[in-house]
């Protein structure tokens, strides 16, 4: 099971460098086994949007929240003490220690092309190395 970072939807959602890794990926995983923040999922519609890419957004949330099985995860406010001690402990950004206590309390593996994460005992992956993995 995966909890897939803002990056790598959007890696894909803007047609990056790393888009067609991540479609292989993306096609390769059962939509059942992939995880999403709330954290994420917002962030995404506010660039999305900020783009002027609302169809993205539109089939974004259709083939995966809808009519997908992507799973959204959340972080509960009274938490907010813990996030402030991760991102402290492991210098991480409050989205990147947001992705981090998801993955960790979830027991899913951080699917990621930001570094930060490689501070943490959970580390990450990239889709191409899960991707040897899968073979």
């Amino acid at each position: 099971m995966y909890l897939l970072d803002t990056n790598i939807w959007l890696e894909r959602l803007l047609g990056q460098s790393k888009s067609d890794e991540v479609g292989r990926f993306l096609n390769r995983v059962p939509s059942d086994e992939l995880f999403l923040t709330d954290f994420a999922f917002h962030s995404i519609c506010v660039i999305l949007i900020r783009l002027k890419k609302l169809s993205a957004l539109r089939n974004f949330v259709q083939d995966l929240l809808i009519d997908g099985s992507v799973s959204l995860v959340e972080i509960p406010p009274e938490r907010t003490n813990e996030l402030l001690k991760a991102m402290k402990q492991f210098k991480l950004d409050f989205d990147d220690a947001y992705q981090y206590m998801a993955a960790r309390d979830n027991n899913l593996v951080l699917v990621s092309f930001d570094n930060g994460f490689t501070r943490t005992p959970l580390g990450k992956k990239t889709p191409a190395e899960l991707l040897r993995r899968l073979k």
